[in-house]
């Protein structure tokens, strides 16, 4: 059995940089991020994704311990350590702490151009964008672009909702914007837009596509609209306005991948 290293000052290094993963420009300048779910890192580690540190509570491994001797045999070159109840609670970012934080490194992904893509335009909400990852998973379409104004794909919230979505699908960052611009020969770009364009219903899947997906409140942004080979719009009735994008991005993408 691995040894664990206990660990029980606040002014631990280990500790301190734990605590700082809360922050998104500190995910991004050490290129990892925190789970704090166990059926994710459980579900994680059978895909063969394994997290390079791990922080449990005894009350944690006393509760789990049959799926904790899982953990440390399968993914036998991570580092473990013990943590008190306090210590957990002032690194944790939930409200209720588990007794188990997963580090994992943000590995780079490239694109699959033989696939569908899902571009994701401003999209704020966390628990919107997981569900989203969650849903191109659903419906085969590994290929995920967020762009800079959307909220961080590792906030804890957006891992949260996307579940072990979050280690199975190509995600890149589109820093400069101009990810649509330069791949638009490869991708066909279908814009999801409630202002108008062709209905849904009439709109036949395609063998590959990029979907477009907008801002929550405002929509997709002129300047993205303005590439599309085709904005779509769902029909909906009259009696509400809109459809949460988490919601329009299930119905679009089933009756995209439907070939008639």
């Amino acid at each position: 059995m691995l040894k664990i290293k206990k660990i029980l000052s606040r002014q631990n290094n280990q500790i301190k940089c734990l605590r700082k993963l809360s922050l998104k420009k500190y995910r991004h300048q050490t290129n990892t991020f925190t789970v704090e779910n166990l059926a994710i890192i459980f579900d994680a580690l059978k895909s063969d994704y394994t997290f390079k540190e791990l922080f449990v509570t005894q009350d944690f491994i006393d509760r789990h311990k049959e799926k904790f001797q899982y953990l440390q045999k399968h993914a036998a070159s991570a580092e473990y350590y013990l943590i008190n109840e306090p210590l957990n609670k002032y690194a944790s970012q939930l409200d209720t702490p588990a007794g188990i934080i997963a580090v994992y490194e943000q590995t780079p992904s490239n694109l699959d151009q033989s696939q569908s893509a899902v571009y994701l335009n401003g999209i704020k909400d966390p628990g919107n964008l997981g569900t989203i990852l969650r849903t191109a998973l659903a419906f085969n379409v590994p290929n995920i672009i967020v762009d800079p104004t959307c909220v961080d794909v590792y906030n804890f919230k957006t891992i949260s909702a996307a579940k072990d979505s979050i280690f199975k699908l190509n995600i890149t960052e589109d820093k400069q914007g101009t990810w649509l611009k330069e791949h638009k020969d490869i991708w066909p770009i279908y814009v999801a837009n409630s202002q108008g364009g062709v209905a849904l219903s009439k709109v036949k899947g395609a063998r590959k596509f990029c979907l477009v997906l907008g801002n929550e409140s405002h929509g997709v942004s002129k300047d993205i609209i303005k590439l599309a080979d085709k904005n779509i719009y769902i029909e909906i009735s009259e009696q509400i306005e809109s459809l949460n994008v988490a919601t329009a991005a299930a119905i679009l993408l089933h009756r995209l991948q439907q070939k008639t």
